[in-house]
């Protein structure tokens, strides 16, 4: 099969646009820091029952949000902060 070609028009249009770092910095740390508030909470409930395999679940999920917060931390997004 052959790869279908794109104007330079086309390419131009899907350039990356540098000028939205900020923007995309700041969806992917909102992205991230909610993901960490749902495990967070699911950690939570998962306390309160009495499940076969809770703490099983419970470490996963905390080793998720230790490296959801690693990479916070790690590109300067801790807590909304750039650089």
């Amino acid at each position: 099969m052959d790869k279908p070609t794109h104007s330079p028009q086309e390419q131009h249009e899907r350039a990356v646009k540098l000028d939205h770092h900020d923007s995309v910095r700041n969806h992917v740390h909102q992205q991230v820091s909610s993901e960490v508030e749902r495990l967070e909470r699911r950690v939570e409930t998962l306390r309160l029952i009495k499940a076969p395999h809770a703490e099983i679940m419970i470490s996963t999920y905390e080793r998720l949000i230790s490296r959801k917060k690693g990479f916070l931390q790690n590109w300067d997004m801790k807590d909304g902060g750039f650089y």
